[in-house]
Protein backbone atom coordinates (compact mmCIF):
# COMPACT_ATOMS: atom_id res chain seq x y z
CA UNK A 1 0.00 0.00 0.00
CA UNK A 2 1.29 3.00 -1.32
CA UNK A 3 1.35 6.54 0.99
CA UNK A 4 -1.76 8.18 -2.11
CA UNK A 5 -4.11 4.61 -1.23
CA UNK A 6 -4.04 5.74 2.21
CA UNK A 7 -6.95 7.44 3.52
CA UNK A 8 -5.94 10.63 5.84
CA UNK A 9 -8.15 12.26 8.01
CA UNK A 10 -8.29 15.30 5.52
CA UNK A 11 -9.75 12.69 2.75
CA UNK A 12 -12.96 12.15 4.82
CA UNK A 13 -15.91 13.82 4.17
CA UNK A 14 -16.54 16.82 6.12
CA UNK A 15 -20.04 16.28 8.30
CA UNK A 16 -21.90 19.15 10.24
CA UNK A 17 -21.48 18.25 14.46
CA UNK A 18 -24.01 21.24 14.88
CA UNK A 19 -26.75 18.40 15.74
CA UNK A 20 -24.48 16.01 17.48
CA UNK A 21 -23.29 19.37 20.12
CA UNK A 22 -27.00 19.98 20.35
CA UNK A 23 -27.73 15.91 21.33
CA UNK A 24 -24.39 16.93 23.59
CA UNK A 25 -26.32 19.46 25.88
CA UNK A 26 -29.33 17.92 25.70
CA UNK A 27 -28.36 14.53 27.43
CA UNK A 28 -25.57 16.52 29.76
CA UNK A 29 -28.67 18.51 31.06
CA UNK A 30 -30.73 15.30 31.73
CA UNK A 31 -27.42 13.60 33.68
CA UNK A 32 -27.11 16.63 35.75
CA UNK A 33 -31.03 16.32 36.51
CA UNK A 34 -30.38 12.72 37.49
CA UNK A 35 -27.43 13.54 39.36
CA UNK A 36 -29.11 15.99 41.54
CA UNK A 37 -32.63 14.11 41.67
CA UNK A 38 -31.74 11.27 40.94
CA UNK A 39 -28.23 10.45 42.11
CA UNK A 40 -28.21 6.86 42.19
CA UNK A 41 -29.45 6.00 38.45
CA UNK A 42 -27.11 9.10 37.20
CA UNK A 43 -24.84 6.47 35.34
CA UNK A 44 -27.68 5.25 32.89
CA UNK A 45 -27.48 9.03 30.89
CA UNK A 46 -23.77 9.12 31.16
CA UNK A 47 -23.10 6.82 28.14
CA UNK A 48 -25.55 9.16 25.99
CA UNK A 49 -23.64 12.19 26.95
CA UNK A 50 -19.98 11.26 26.66
CA UNK A 51 -21.03 9.12 23.23
CA UNK A 52 -22.24 12.42 21.87
CA UNK A 53 -19.33 14.51 23.32
CA UNK A 54 -16.94 12.79 21.20
CA UNK A 55 -19.32 12.19 18.08
CA UNK A 56 -19.29 16.14 18.29
CA UNK A 57 -15.89 16.31 18.38
CA UNK A 58 -15.84 14.73 15.65
CA UNK A 59 -13.15 11.92 16.99
CA UNK A 60 -16.13 8.75 16.40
Amino acid sequence: MTSREAVSATDQPHTSTGKYWLYFLISAVIFFLMLIFLNQWFWVAMPFMLTFLVMALGYM
